[in-house]
């Protein structure tokens, strides 16, 4: 049989409070909300937490910093939507990312369009639309131009830069050295020039060197860098600038001795870079494009316990969800080292007893996991499992059709 232990620490996530043993999510008993979802497993959006994200950003960066939603960290409509009205922005990363953006009414002007490898048509799209083009090559600008001859549109742009740095400490590098993002740092000021002679209306500069970082000073250091990098090539700029986008890169914890990132030197270093715009660059206002750190911690995955199986004095809870649905928390979506995301049972959070147990979906690959040895409260048939930091990368991200299980829902409560 399993053994029984004490409760480990860091079981539930503070954001979702509980009630009569229960977690609510959007004041909502997790029993409960299955239940009005329809079925497992799901996604489950809670929007309390997202409007407090961004008050809590609202409060703590200084007054005219520019705050944009990165769609591709969770694209569903209805989270859109509610979150077009609490931010400046929006940005996207693909045709079908902007058309859910158009449609929260947000100010097309207010869009963002980056990505490598964009199509002719979502480059046209673009510019019917009127969102800002962060283009990513010189074929884009030439295309853009073409578009231009064709239709009369013109393009509004900014160049995406690849840096000359990288965001150190970050989960994933999006600048620095050879990249297939945006324009090498060295090459920008005969973009620029052949921007001007297109014809093309720029606006600024984009720069996006990591993600997913918990550190205050990396975060500091590569917005300092970037801005920097942004004054200087401004000299090359065929008209003012308007916008400096420092990307982001806010990471939130996901494992054992992570913690929540330090706001305040990030604060206090955009204050400064804003006086310094003033000065240098008086036209043009500062950016930060956040995903990850606006949605993440909002949002749960729940699946339910079909069988608790023994195997050699090991229990697995066997769920109806598993990698197809959230392939980041399986540890196949770029972890070296897999680790377990935040989980509990969801129906049981009052519980005194723990066992060591590993939860696991219904596909034929030894990857579905969604916990590996996790102490968790006894679990039995029917019980909810909650996977917590699940608001970013999780659907989407997924391969929902492996194994042809039926698909996940996502509601935003």
């Amino acid at each position: 049989m399993s053994e029984t232990r004490t409760p480990p620490r860091h079981v539930e996530m503070s954001q979702f409070p509980h009630e009569g043993g229960e977690l609510l999510v959007g004041g909502i008993p997790l029993s409960r909300l299955a239940a009005r979802v329809g079925q497992t497993p799901f996604y489950a959006y809670d929007r309390g937490l997202l409007a407090a994200r961004v008050d809590t950003l609202r409060s703590t960066l200084p007054a005219g910093i520019q705050l944009h939603y990165a769609m591709k960290a969770n694209p569903m409509p209805a989270l859109v939507s509610f979150m077009a009205r609490l931010v400046d922005g929006l940005d996207v990363a693909s045709g079908r990312e902007l058309r859910v953006a158009l449609d929260t009414g947000m100010d097309p002007s207010e869009i963002s369009f980056a990505g490598p490898g964009k199509s002719l048509a979502e480059l046209e799209q673009a510019v019917a639309s009127n969102v800002l083009l962060n283009i990513e090559s010189a074929r884009e600008a030439r295309l853009l131009s073409d578009i231009g001859e064709r239709t009369g549109w013109v393009a509004r742009v900014a160049v995406r830069v690849n840096p000359d740095f990288e965001l150190k400490s970050s989960g994933m590098k999006m600048g620095g050295g050879p990249k297939q993002f945006g324009v090498d740092a060295e090459s920008v000021p005969a973009l620029l020039a052949e921007i001007g002679q297109l014809g093309l209306q720029f606006e600024g500069f984009h720069l996006y060197a990591g993600s997913q970082n918990l550190r205050a000073e990396s975060i500091v250091e590569a917005q300092r860098k970037s801005f920097e990098l942004c004054v200087r090539l401004a000299e090359s700029a065929p008209s003012e600038v308007k916008s400096f986008n420092l990307g982001g890169g806010f990471g939130i914890p996901y494992f054992p001795g992570e913690g929540h990132l330090d706001l305040a030197p990030v604060a206090d270093n955009l204050a400064q870079l804003q006086q310094e715009a003033a000065g240098k660059a008086p036209g043009a206002h500062l950016v930060i494009e956040l995903g990850r750190y606006l949605v993440g911690e909002a949002g749960v995955y729940v699946a339910r316990v079909v069988e608790r199986k023994l195997s050699r004095g090991h229990v697995y809870l066997v769920t109806d969800g598993g990698m197809h649905h959230h392939l980041a928390a399986s540890g196949n979506f770029g972890q070296v080292i897999r680790k377990n995301y935040p989980v509990a049972i969801g129906n049981r959070m009052r519980a005194g007893e723990t066992e060591n147990v590993s939860v696991v979906g219904p596909l034929c690959t030894p990857l579905d996991l969604l916990a590996d040895k996790m102490d968790l409260p006894p679990a039995q048939e029917g019980d909810l499992v909650v996977v917590f930091q699940s608001g970013a990368y999780g659907f989407t991200a997924s391969p929902r059709d492996f194994l042809s299980h039926p698909q996940p829902l996502e509601v935003l409560v």
